[in-house]
């Protein structure tokens, strides 16, 4: 289809993105050591002693003292459009021990390299403007009441992107990879008239999709009658001079749904909580305030009745085609019916069924496990041109997707926002596995011909936990391998620390999941291990605070990594990374977008 040319956004040049992605790399493989190490072995492996050289209470004084100080070292354009290959952070560890020796260095280089310091994103507004030209937005669905303040926040914000991108492409598909409970996918196609598979390797969110929608279908009716009755009753009391304000109309029935959605919602609330309403819940039309004949009040009542009906169709079309029933009038026992009928109303049910996964704005969910190699065609008989999308895709899954969007030549754009970095394989962590396998990181030439690892310890570094729950753990692996001589173990304590009234409950909690014998441990004698250590809390600290700091590097360079990855393909057109969440309300908040260049002909 003939599309309007519209110049998309300056694209950050590869060249800057791989001086970026170089800085990046030599400050944090100098801070790898201080990445890697596990605080559950702080006190059996001596990491302060190890890795830091000043005391703790001058680290985190420097801490708190350094963090504003960082922000100047770096000009408006920010390293990735000026060379910064004087490493002017090496002195922060020391050559020969590895140590951290100047705090202060090592926070300003840091806050040097984060993304919002590099210059390396593209504003979201300038590539909304670009990818819209003077087209107007569509409004209607509101999803906070239907989801938390966090995936509302996503959803929205990522599906008006994702529409913009459809429609600057020409195409009317989306695929969303890892789609969960199908927040952005029933989003998209109901919002925007888009057609979406969503694939998750979960069959658990798809058969709680379906059982939501059975538990949804029994309201539907009740809605249509009290829907009917309220239309009537404002009918006439216009008719008796009381205008009816727009948005209380239908209001009882909205009401209703939003009643019976929290009783379902404690039947199942993470089922539930991704609920998605018809344009008609939010978007109501408007009365004329005027006197009305007996005819014409039956007329208006008929029309909106129709509306009603429509706007219920529109809930269903989102439904999975096997979800929806066909209810009929007549009520028939089954087993009187001839075999000729039965496979007749068969047939007739599969037809409605077809029908429905004809249209344009429909959302299926399926269940595949996708991988690089995984063919899209096998699970989606009617591919065409279209946009893979995901949203906080865990793991190698992020990065499988860009894969496949370079790979498929029916994938013309991608939108992805990954997330759980510690579940990335990694090619160079264990040397001993299948050289031939596909990894999770690195992706780009650059790292790959560095040998580039990061480790498990590193990529955990944004997923820490309290200092007093840290600080259990590594008194635990102090008991465990002086009172128990073990070393090493397959088994994890999980979330005891939550669970716990006191220290010494949380060890004897720990002990039986390790299924180690507790009896031959006193209280006196966990509790002289607690007092022994409790003075170096302020260590631990410390120490977590570091890797606190460390912990954005880590994600800019998996980042950076990935848009390096792409911008070494030579279909693509434009590529950026693009902030799209607040970040107080989504951590993981930044997407790597990318467009085929046949997109943007």
């Amino acid at each position: 289809m003939s599309r309007p040319a519209r110049a998309l956004p300056a694209q950050l040049p590869a060249a800057a993105a791989a001086r970026a992605l170089r800085g990046t790399a030599r400050f944090v493989r100098r801070a790898l050591p201080l990445c890697r190490a596990h605080t559950v072995e702080f006190f059996t492996r001596g990491l302060w002693e190890r890795l830091v050289a000043p005391p703790p209470r001058a680290v985190l004084e420097a801490l708190r003292a350094a963090g504003p100080l960082a922000r100047p070292l770096a000009g408006p354009s920010g390293p990735a459009a000026a060379p910064c290959d004087d490493d002017m952070f090496s002195s922060a560890f020391c050559e020969n021990s590895e140590k951290l020796i100047d705090v202060h260095l090592f926070v300003l280089a840091a806050e040097y390299y984060s993304l919002s310091n590099l210059g390396v994103c593209t504003p979201l507004e300038d590539v909304l403007e670009a990818l819209k030209g003077n087209s107007q937005g569509a409004t209607g669905i509101k999803p906070d009441e239907f989801m938390n303040n966090k995936k509302s926040h996503e959803v929205q914000v990522m599906s008006e992107l994702v529409d913009s991108i459809a429609n600057y492409c020409g195409i009317k598909q989306v695929i969303d990879i890892g789609s969960g409970k199908g927040y952005l996918s029933s989003f998209l196609s109901m919002q925007y008239n888009l057609k979406v598979y969503g694939i998750d390797s979960s069959n658990s969110n798809t058969n709680g999709a379906c059982e939501r929608n059975r538990k949804l279908k029994k309201h539907w009716r009740a809605y249509q009658s009290r829907g009917r009755a309220n239309l009537k009753t404002q009918s006439l009391e216009k008719t008796n001079g009381r205008p009816v304000e727009s948005e209380m109309k239908y209001k009882t029935i909205n009401e209703e749904f939003l009643n019976n959605t929290k009783s379902l919602q404690s039947w199942d609330h993470a089922i539930m909580q991704d609920l998605v309403p018809s344009r008609g819940f939010t978007e109501m039309g408007t009365f004329e305030t005027r006197t009305e004949t007996e005819a014409d009040l039956v007329a208006q009542t008929k029309s909106h009745e129709s509306k009603l009906s429509e706007e219920v169709l529109a809930i269903l079309n989102v439904l999975p085609a096997d979800a929806v029933e066909v209810f009929s009038s007549s009520h028939c026992n089954w087993g009187e019916l001839s075999e000729e009928e039965k496979v007749q109303r068969k047939m007739t049910s599969l037809k409605a069924k077809a029908t429905k996964s004809s249209e344009s704005n429909l959302y299926l969910p399926l269940t595949s496990c996708i991988t690089a190699e995984t063919e899209l065609s096998d699970i989606i008989t009617d591919l065409e041109d279209c946009v893979m999308v995901g949203l906080h895709t865990c793991g190698d899954l992020a990065a499988n997707t860009l894969r496949i969007f370079a790979a498929k030549p029916e994938i013309k754009a991608v939108c992805s926002v990954g997330c759980c970095y510690h579940l990335l394989s990694e090619q160079f962590e264990n040397q001993e596995e299948c050289c031939n396998e596909v990894w999770g990181f690195p992706m780009c030439q650059y790292l790959k011909d560095k040998g580039w690892c990061c480790g498990r310890n590193a990529r955990m570094s944004a997923c820490l936990l309290p200092t007093e729950s840290l600080f259990y753990r590594a008194v635990l692996q102090v008991i465990i391998e002086e009172m128990y001589g073990v070393t090493r173990s397959d088994r994890r304590v999980g979330k005891t620390f939550s669970k716990s009234s006191s220290f010494i409950d949380y060890v004897r909690r720990s002990l039986k999941k390790l299924e180690l014998d507790d009896s031959k441990l006193p209280d006196s004698c966990i509790m002289d291990y607690y007092e022994k250590y409790k003075h170096r809390m302020n260590e631990l600290e410390a120490f977590n605070m570091l890797k606190v700091v460390l912990a954005p590097c880590i994600e800019v360079l998996i980042l950076l990594d990935r848009l390096c990855y792409l911008k070494e393909q030579e279909n693509i057109a434009w590529s950026g990374l693009v902030k799209l969440f607040d970040p107080v309300k989504s951590p993981r908040c930044y997407a790597v977008i990318a467009l085929k260049e046949d997109s943007c002909s």
